[in-house]
């Protein structure tokens, strides 16, 4: 039983975005074919759409953070010794993990402390609390994916690549000749 609830919370951000993804394209294809077959528009799915677009690429950024896949700036840690490229990754998902907290901490004083419950979306009527409460759920569980990995490098001391990085290691190791190729221009025509 907890095998099965560790798996849902490992892959939890990648559950609901595959159902998002799928809400939000059948909605506007919905749209679509009734706007264009049958002249009438479905008014609130086009609203409905976009929250659930945003809610989407909020938890998408903490899958990414999960698979380490985010964008960085990674060039300039070539040119380091590897225990300071470790180093500095590390002092940089520090420093990402900071300003993680301090919007958690503002985004919740937002939704919860400074937002007024009569404030409601156009079409759908829905208080923007909610529509606005996926702020601290995925800066919490960004922070929750950035430590996560941190301790599957450092403690655990698996390495960790992201599929980027690992897609292009591939593409680069199934480009080199074999032995029995000479390593030529002609022979690579």
């Amino acid at each position: 039983m907890m095998n099965i609830i560790s798996k849902i919370f490992d892959n939890l951000e990648s559950y609901i975005c595959r159902a998002l993804l799928l809400s939000f394209v059948t909605l506007l294809f919905a749209q679509i074919v009734t706007r264009e077959f049958f002249g009438f528009s479905i008014t609130w799915s086009e609203e409905l759409s976009v929250y659930m677009f945003v809610w989407f690429v909020f938890l998408g950024s903490s899958y990414a953070a999960k698979l380490s896949a985010h964008n960085r700036v990674t060039f300039q840690y070539k040119w380091l010794s590897p225990k300071l490229r470790t180093f500095s990754e590390f002092l940089s998902d520090v420093a990402w993990v900071g300003f993680n907290s301090y919007f958690i901490f503002i985004s919740y004083d937002f939704v919860f402390n400074r937002m007024n419950l009569f404030w409601k979306s156009q079409t759908l009527g829905i208080p923007m609390k909610y529509i606005y409460l996926i702020l601290p759920i995925a800066f919490t569980l960004m922070t929750i994916r950035i430590l996560q990995v941190n301790y599957l490098k450092f403690i655990k001391g698996e390495e960790i690549i992201d599929p980027e990085a690992k897609e292009m290691n591939e593409l680069i190791n199934s480009d080199l000749p074999d032995e029995k190729t000479p390593n030529t221009v002609e022979g690579k025509l």
